[in-house]
Protein backbone atom coordinates (compact mmCIF):
# COMPACT_ATOMS: atom_id res chain seq x y z
CA UNK A 1 0.00 0.00 0.00
CA UNK A 2 0.77 3.81 -0.49
CA UNK A 3 1.99 5.19 2.77
CA UNK A 4 0.02 8.71 2.87
CA UNK A 5 2.77 11.29 3.04
CA UNK A 6 2.93 14.86 3.64
CA UNK A 7 6.62 15.25 2.86
CA UNK A 8 9.27 12.60 2.70
CA UNK A 9 9.67 10.24 5.05
CA UNK A 10 13.13 9.06 5.88
CA UNK A 11 13.97 5.46 7.24
CA UNK A 12 17.01 5.55 9.34
CA UNK A 13 19.88 2.66 9.69
CA UNK A 14 22.56 3.05 11.75
CA UNK A 15 25.66 0.23 12.02
CA UNK A 16 28.22 1.14 15.10
CA UNK A 17 30.80 0.47 17.29
CA UNK A 18 28.58 -0.39 20.15
CA UNK A 19 25.16 0.43 21.62
CA UNK A 20 26.14 3.38 23.78
CA UNK A 21 24.77 6.62 22.00
CA UNK A 22 27.16 8.51 23.97
CA UNK A 23 30.50 6.73 23.38
CA UNK A 24 30.04 5.02 20.27
CA UNK A 25 30.12 6.13 16.76
CA UNK A 26 28.68 5.23 13.67
CA UNK A 27 30.85 3.04 10.68
CA UNK A 28 27.34 2.96 8.47
CA UNK A 29 24.47 5.12 7.56
CA UNK A 30 21.75 3.60 4.94
CA UNK A 31 18.88 5.87 4.57
CA UNK A 32 15.82 5.26 2.25
CA UNK A 33 13.76 8.18 1.93
CA UNK A 34 10.11 7.87 0.37
CA UNK A 35 8.82 10.79 -1.62
CA UNK A 36 4.74 11.72 -1.19
CA UNK A 37 4.31 10.38 -5.37
CA UNK A 38 5.63 6.67 -3.89
CA UNK A 39 9.23 6.96 -5.50
CA UNK A 40 12.08 6.23 -3.01
CA UNK A 41 15.84 6.89 -2.87
CA UNK A 42 18.36 5.11 -1.17
CA UNK A 43 21.91 6.82 0.18
CA UNK A 44 24.40 4.71 2.18
CA UNK A 45 27.87 5.03 3.22
CA UNK A 46 30.44 3.42 5.33
CA UNK A 47 32.39 5.83 8.18
CA UNK A 48 35.60 5.35 9.64
CA UNK A 49 34.42 6.12 13.42
CA UNK A 50 37.65 6.78 14.52
CA UNK A 51 37.99 4.37 17.21
CA UNK A 52 38.20 0.77 17.11
CA UNK A 53 35.33 -0.98 16.22
CA UNK A 54 35.23 -3.80 18.83
CA UNK A 55 35.03 -7.48 17.81
CA UNK A 56 31.81 -7.94 19.19
CA UNK A 57 30.32 -5.60 17.14
CA UNK A 58 31.94 -6.85 14.07
CA UNK A 59 30.87 -10.19 14.53
CA UNK A 60 27.22 -8.58 14.18
CA UNK A 61 27.08 -6.24 11.66
CA UNK A 62 30.36 -7.45 9.59
CA UNK A 63 32.07 -4.45 9.24
CA UNK A 64 35.94 -4.47 10.38
CA UNK A 65 38.41 -1.84 10.85
CA UNK A 66 40.13 -2.19 7.43
CA UNK A 67 37.19 -2.00 6.06
CA UNK A 68 36.29 1.60 6.93
CA UNK A 69 40.13 3.08 7.11
CA UNK A 70 39.72 4.61 3.90
CA UNK A 71 35.89 5.73 4.17
CA UNK A 72 34.89 9.18 5.35
CA UNK A 73 34.48 10.48 9.02
CA UNK A 74 30.82 11.23 10.03
CA UNK A 75 32.28 14.77 10.37
CA UNK A 76 32.98 14.71 6.61
CA UNK A 77 29.71 13.08 5.54
CA UNK A 78 27.49 15.10 8.28
CA UNK A 79 26.61 18.30 6.33
CA UNK A 80 25.30 15.99 3.18
CA UNK A 81 23.01 13.76 5.08
CA UNK A 82 21.55 16.61 7.25
CA UNK A 83 20.75 18.62 4.22
CA UNK A 84 19.55 15.44 2.59
CA UNK A 85 16.85 14.66 5.58
CA UNK A 86 15.97 17.91 6.25
CA UNK A 87 12.77 17.99 4.81
CA UNK A 88 11.92 14.70 6.09
CA UNK A 89 9.83 12.99 8.84
CA UNK A 90 11.53 10.26 10.35
CA UNK A 91 11.50 6.27 10.75
CA UNK A 92 13.46 3.58 12.48
CA UNK A 93 13.26 0.59 14.10
CA UNK A 94 13.96 1.09 17.79
CA UNK A 95 15.38 4.08 16.29
CA UNK A 96 13.92 6.11 18.80
CA UNK A 97 16.24 4.70 21.39
CA UNK A 98 19.18 4.60 19.48
CA UNK A 99 19.40 5.24 15.90
CA UNK A 100 18.35 8.85 16.39
CA UNK A 101 20.04 9.86 19.67
CA UNK A 102 23.17 8.65 18.43
CA UNK A 103 22.64 10.13 15.04
CA UNK A 104 21.54 13.29 16.95
CA UNK A 105 24.90 13.06 18.60
CA UNK A 106 27.34 12.54 15.52
CA UNK A 107 25.52 15.77 14.50
CA UNK A 108 26.38 17.12 17.17
CA UNK A 109 30.30 16.91 17.27
CA UNK A 110 30.10 17.24 13.90
CA UNK A 111 28.89 21.08 14.52
CA UNK A 112 25.44 20.78 13.72
CA UNK A 113 22.71 21.34 15.66
CA UNK A 114 20.00 19.00 13.51
CA UNK A 115 16.13 19.61 15.87
CA UNK A 116 13.50 17.27 15.51
CA UNK A 117 10.94 19.43 16.64
CA UNK A 118 8.08 19.89 14.08
CA UNK A 119 9.02 15.99 12.31
CA UNK A 120 6.78 13.03 13.06
CA UNK A 121 9.19 10.37 14.30
CA UNK A 122 7.91 6.72 13.94
CA UNK A 123 9.50 3.83 15.49
CA UNK A 124 8.22 0.62 13.59
CA UNK A 125 9.63 -1.31 16.81
CA UNK A 126 7.43 0.49 19.12
CA UNK A 127 4.40 0.13 16.58
CA UNK A 128 5.26 -4.12 16.52
CA UNK A 129 5.66 -3.94 20.34
CA UNK A 130 2.39 -2.67 21.33
CA UNK A 131 0.20 -4.05 18.10
CA UNK A 132 1.64 -7.57 19.23
CA UNK A 133 2.27 -7.47 22.95
CA UNK A 134 5.46 -9.74 24.24
CA UNK A 135 4.11 -10.10 27.52
CA UNK A 136 2.91 -13.62 29.29
CA UNK A 137 -1.14 -13.17 28.38
CA UNK A 138 0.00 -12.68 24.84
CA UNK A 139 2.16 -15.53 24.96
CA UNK A 140 -0.89 -17.84 26.77
CA UNK A 141 -3.16 -17.00 23.75
CA UNK A 142 -0.38 -17.29 20.93
CA UNK A 143 0.78 -20.90 22.30
CA UNK A 144 -1.82 -22.26 24.17
CA UNK A 145 -5.14 -20.37 22.29
CA UNK A 146 -6.40 -19.68 25.71
CA UNK A 147 -7.23 -16.79 28.05
CA UNK A 148 -5.21 -15.88 30.68
CA UNK A 149 -8.01 -15.09 33.49
CA UNK A 150 -6.52 -13.76 36.65
CA UNK A 151 -2.95 -12.38 35.29
CA UNK A 152 -1.12 -10.79 37.94
CA UNK A 153 -2.09 -13.59 40.45
CA UNK A 154 1.28 -15.72 41.35
CA UNK A 155 -0.11 -18.95 40.82
CA UNK A 156 -2.35 -17.86 38.02
CA UNK A 157 0.89 -16.45 35.72
CA UNK A 158 3.36 -19.30 36.98
CA UNK A 159 0.61 -21.91 35.78
CA UNK A 160 0.33 -20.30 32.74
CA UNK A 161 4.15 -19.99 31.93
CA UNK A 162 4.40 -23.65 32.52
CA UNK A 163 1.81 -24.29 30.02
CA UNK A 164 3.84 -21.99 27.35
CA UNK A 165 6.87 -23.77 28.28
CA UNK A 166 6.08 -26.81 27.63
CA UNK A 167 4.02 -25.25 24.37
CA UNK A 168 7.27 -23.95 23.03
CA UNK A 169 9.26 -27.45 23.51
CA UNK A 170 6.37 -28.64 21.16
CA UNK A 171 6.29 -25.96 18.69
CA UNK A 172 9.96 -25.07 18.41
CA UNK A 173 11.98 -28.72 19.08
CA UNK A 174 14.67 -29.31 16.39
CA UNK A 175 13.36 -26.15 14.19
CA UNK A 176 16.30 -24.43 12.99
CA UNK A 177 17.50 -20.76 14.30
CA UNK A 178 20.03 -18.54 13.01
CA UNK A 179 21.90 -16.22 14.89
CA UNK A 180 22.94 -13.11 13.78
CA UNK A 181 25.87 -14.48 12.60
CA UNK A 182 23.85 -16.54 9.66
CA UNK A 183 24.96 -20.02 11.55
CA UNK A 184 22.24 -22.17 12.17
CA UNK A 185 21.41 -24.05 15.15
CA UNK A 186 18.75 -26.13 16.59
CA UNK A 187 18.39 -24.80 20.33
CA UNK A 188 15.00 -25.61 21.96
CA UNK A 189 15.87 -29.06 22.79
CA UNK A 190 13.79 -31.36 25.40
CA UNK A 191 17.02 -30.46 27.87
CA UNK A 192 17.61 -27.81 30.11
CA UNK A 193 21.33 -27.30 29.11
CA UNK A 194 20.43 -27.10 25.99
CA UNK A 195 17.42 -24.32 26.91
CA UNK A 196 19.80 -22.50 29.49
CA UNK A 197 22.33 -22.09 26.42
CA UNK A 198 19.73 -20.51 24.74
CA UNK A 199 17.82 -17.83 27.26
CA UNK A 200 21.93 -17.12 28.87
CA UNK A 201 22.14 -15.14 31.91
CA UNK A 202 24.89 -13.09 33.41
CA UNK A 203 25.91 -14.98 36.58
CA UNK A 204 28.55 -13.03 37.16
CA UNK A 205 26.61 -9.86 37.40
CA UNK A 206 22.81 -10.16 36.25
CA UNK A 207 23.08 -6.18 35.68
CA UNK A 208 25.46 -6.32 32.96
CA UNK A 209 27.43 -3.57 34.50
CA UNK A 210 30.49 -6.13 34.68
CA UNK A 211 30.64 -8.88 32.09
CA UNK A 212 33.32 -11.38 30.84
CA UNK A 213 35.62 -10.33 28.14
CA UNK A 214 35.93 -13.30 25.02
CA UNK A 215 38.81 -13.85 27.15
CA UNK A 216 37.16 -14.04 30.50
CA UNK A 217 38.09 -11.19 32.06
CA UNK A 218 36.23 -8.85 33.98
CA UNK A 219 35.24 -5.76 31.75
CA UNK A 220 33.01 -2.78 32.68
CA UNK A 221 29.99 -2.71 30.46
CA UNK A 222 28.88 0.28 31.03
CA UNK A 223 30.43 4.17 31.64
CA UNK A 224 33.72 5.91 31.08
CA UNK A 225 35.62 2.62 31.45
CA UNK A 226 33.99 0.95 29.32
CA UNK A 227 35.57 -1.98 27.57
CA UNK A 228 38.16 -1.87 30.19
CA UNK A 229 39.32 -4.68 32.32
CA UNK A 230 38.54 -4.06 36.05
CA UNK A 231 41.60 -4.96 36.67
CA UNK A 232 43.28 -2.32 34.72
CA UNK A 233 41.08 -0.01 36.13
CA UNK A 234 41.81 -0.44 39.72
CA UNK A 235 45.41 -1.23 39.87
CA UNK A 236 46.55 1.97 37.05
CA UNK A 237 44.32 3.72 35.29
CA UNK A 238 41.32 5.04 38.13
CA UNK A 239 41.89 3.30 41.59
CA UNK A 240 39.54 5.82 42.77
CA UNK A 241 36.88 4.44 40.44
CA UNK A 242 36.30 1.27 42.90
CA UNK A 243 35.34 3.71 46.28
CA UNK A 244 33.21 5.37 44.30
CA UNK A 245 31.09 2.48 42.80
CA UNK A 246 30.93 0.89 46.29
CA UNK A 247 29.44 3.87 47.78
CA UNK A 248 27.42 4.10 44.39
CA UNK A 249 23.42 3.00 43.04
CA UNK A 250 25.11 -0.45 41.81
CA UNK A 251 23.34 -3.92 42.66
CA UNK A 252 24.97 -6.24 44.91
CA UNK A 253 26.01 -8.13 41.93
CA UNK A 254 28.05 -5.49 40.27
CA UNK A 255 29.65 -4.76 44.00
CA UNK A 256 30.51 -8.28 44.54
CA UNK A 257 31.69 -8.64 41.23
CA UNK A 258 34.25 -5.36 41.69
CA UNK A 259 35.10 -6.27 45.16
CA UNK A 260 36.70 -9.33 44.23
CA UNK A 261 38.42 -8.34 41.73
CA UNK A 262 39.81 -5.27 43.87
CA UNK A 263 40.76 -7.93 46.52
CA UNK A 264 42.52 -10.17 44.31
CA UNK A 265 45.01 -6.74 43.86
CA UNK A 266 45.24 -5.87 47.10
CA UNK A 267 46.01 -9.28 48.53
Amino acid sequence: MNINLKRPLAFIDLETTGTDVVQDRIVQIAVLKAFPDGTEDVKQVKINPTIPIPLSASKVHGIYDEDVIDSPTFSQIALYFAKYIDDSDIAGYNSNKFDIPLLIAEFFRAGIDFSLEGRSIIDVQTIFHKMEPRNLKAAYKFYCNKDLVGAHDAENDIRATYEVFKAQLQQYENVPYEDNDGSISYPIQNNLESLSSFTPINLLDPTNRVIYDDEQREIFNFGKHKGKTLLQVFSKDDPGYYDWMMKGDFSVFTKKAIKKVWESIHQ
